[in-house]
């Protein structure tokens, strides 16, 4: 593409000066390993919040967001549950507060003050940085096909995409490990603004150039429905037949299935809260259990809103403007073409770059995230556990540097051998996370649960989901996770009773510091015994409806941009009136009691 030189100007700007960035939060980073990882747990909640919903604003998911609503129409508004998004709302109700209360760096920290240091607990330490790790290297992965993709054709040089994705990655590479937590921060503020601004002024265009009309002209009967039966019911012979080979080789005919297994997969992986990565390192960064809840809630209002505008107007300008270019693949679709042709072709010079360097910068946010995670596991959770516990904060933060090098080396690697976006999305939000979900959910609910459990439904979580396409390929994926969990929960229930519960003070202490409700009346007790005015955490009721009204609020959230940008107003004054009241009973019945401590 051919980018005249403010459009130019533009983007190499906004590089310099997250480059400056990071060079000017470098002194505040290295004071020690927890100003490093965790800004020294002095930033605002509210910071926290955009930083993270601006790592979840990403190039990649933005593209497989786009190619889902072109096919499956406003019924993409539920494919979010896939990852799910509404692990958000119980981490805002909740599960926020009892891990922040932990007061520890990381999630395999996290495990010492759950299990203790027996064998099974380390053992479940060693596991979850494993997992953790494998993450990191995933996601990497998954945004270096993206960005390559991306930049090969806005960016004006003659070069392939992997080579793009390496010289951007590299790029963010510097100012990540240069200024830690604070540099990632700081540009995460600042990309969130820029990709906002990109959004709005995108949602302009469309709305001005795609009228109800034009897209009711280029989509099948019901994709501008949100409701479905248990059929799909969306033919797109006679208008793009090849998109119905897509919708086969998904699985998703029987979409109402589909969406009771989201929900189903989701309920369990967000009892278990958040994986060991960027969301979980901003949770217990806040400086209070209330601030890291308050921060999930804004989460979904900063990750959604501007996300959903932006990836509805990208879709209805593709189906208007560039349905012939998409007829002429046949059945080589590639919709992850959808969102650079629409950028390159609807706007103006000077706002082309301020977009390209938005998307970029979401790209580099997103990145960002993950490049400072890996190293607090590797120098908190290996180095200074099992090989230096005396190491000084100078030679801690030098390892960072170290190890958030090796990683972020490992994950252009491992992106140079993905095929594209969908296939690793797919790896990641069912073989991953299918694996963690069940020991995971299991150690904040049930008091006998230990070490040796959580290892041993970890590693056998892991492995079935790697096997299971073998065992099951004609399954669809998201279909492999009721397999992957009861093998993972019995794995977890028979290794804790065959094996002695840890040792009582460690449950002890951490259901005294904690809090959580569930199954753990025997500590409660022994509790009680020492200290009688203890409370006992009886909100389970409470928290429950708060999830069920959340995750209404969350899709109302999503729904509205969707239905403004297709100029059904009358939806979208439907969803805005569902927005208000859910947000008006949250705000009485979880803002309103949310401790301070």
């Amino acid at each position: 593409m051919n980018l005249g030189v403010l459009d130019l100007s533009i983007i190499i700007g906004y590089f310099v000066v997250t480059i400056l960035l990071g060079l000017y939060f470098t002194r505040m980073a290295s004071k020690n390993i927890d100003s490093y990882f965790l800004g020294g747990r002095s930033m605002p909640w509210y910071i926290l919040s955009v930083s993270n919903a601006s790592g979840m604003f990403d190039v990649s998911g933005t593209m497989w967001l786009v190619s889902i609503m072109f096919v499956y129409g406003v019924k993409g508004i539920w494919f979010p549950w896939l990852w799910p998004f509404f692990n958000q709302i119980f981490m805002m109700v909740f599960l926020s507060v009892w891990l922040r209360r932990s007061n520890v760096i990381t999630g395999a920290e996290w495990i010492t003050t759950r299990f203790g240091n027996g064998r099974g607990a380390k053992q479940s330490h060693i596991i979850v940085v494993i997992f953790a790790l494998v993450s990191v290297i995933g996601f990497l992965g998954y945004a270096f096909v993206g960005i390559g993709k991306f930049a090969q054709i806005f960016l004006p040089w003659d070069l392939s995409a992997n080579t793009y994705a390496l010289i951007l990655m590299v790029a963010t590479g510097i100012y990540v490990i240069m200024g830690g937590l604070f540099s990632v921060v700081a540009t995460d503020v600042l990309q969130f603004v820029i990709m906002t601004i990109t959004s709005i002024i995108i949602a302009i265009i469309a709305i001005n150039m795609v009228s109800p009309e034009a897209i009711a002209a280029v989509v099948p009967e019901n994709w501008d429905s949100s409701l479905f039966s248990w059929k799909l019911d969306l033919d797109w012979t006679g208008y793009m037949g090849s998109v119905n080979k897509r919708i086969d080789s998904d699985g998703l005919t029987m979409f109402g299935a589909f969406v009771m297994m989201m929900l189903f997969k989701g309920f369990f992986i967000s009892m278990a809260g958040p994986i060991p990565s960027h969301d979980m390192q901003r949770i217990l960064s806040n400086k209070t259990p209330k601030h890291a809840a308050m921060m999930s809630g804004l989460n979904s209002v900063a990750m959604l809103l501007p996300r959903f505008l932006l990836v509805a107007s990208l879709t209805v300008l593709a189906l208007v403007f560039f349905n012939k270019e998409l007829n002429g693949m046949g059945d080589n679709l590639d919709f992850e073409m959808i969102l650079p042709y629409a950028i390159g072709n609807f706007i103006p010079v000077g706002l082309k770059g301020f977009i390209i360097a938005g998307l970029l910068a979401a790209f580099m946010s997103t990145i960002s995230s993950f490049i400072n995670v890996a190293p607090a596991y590797v120098v908190n959770d290996i180095y200074k556990k099992y090989v230096n516990p005396n190491a000084s904060s100078k030679r801690l933060i030098n390892l960072s540097y170290a190890a958030s090098t090796l990683f972020l080396a490992i994950g252009i690697g491992f992106g140079f051998i993905i095929e594209n976006i969908d296939s690793v999305t797919q790896w990641i939000v069912t073989a991953l996370w299918a694996g963690y979900a069940a020991p995971n959910m299991l150690k904040w609910y049930w008091w006998r649960f230990n070490g040796h459990g959580f290892f041993w439904g970890m590693f056998s979580g892991l492995v079935s989901a790697m096997l299971m396409p073998w065992l099951l390929p004609d399954f669809a994926p998201i279909y492999h996770f009721p397999f992957i969990f009861a093998i993972s929960v019995a794995a977890s229930f028979v290794a804790s009773l065959v094996t002695s519960p840890e040792k009582e003070e460690v449950t002890i202490s951490f259901y005294k510091n904690v809090r959580p409700w569930g199954f753990w009346k025997p500590i409660h007790d022994k509790v009680m015994l020492t200290n009688p005015e203890f409370k006992k955490n009886t909100n389970f009721k409470r928290d429950m409806f708060n999830v069920v009204v959340g995750i209404i609020w969350q899709l109302s959230l999503i729904a509205f941009p969707v239905y403004l940008v297709l100029q059904n107003f009358q939806s979208a004054g439907i969803a805005a009136l569902v927005t208000l009241t859910t947000s008006f009973v949250l705000k009485k019945n979880w803002f309103d009691k949310l401790e301070e401590e």
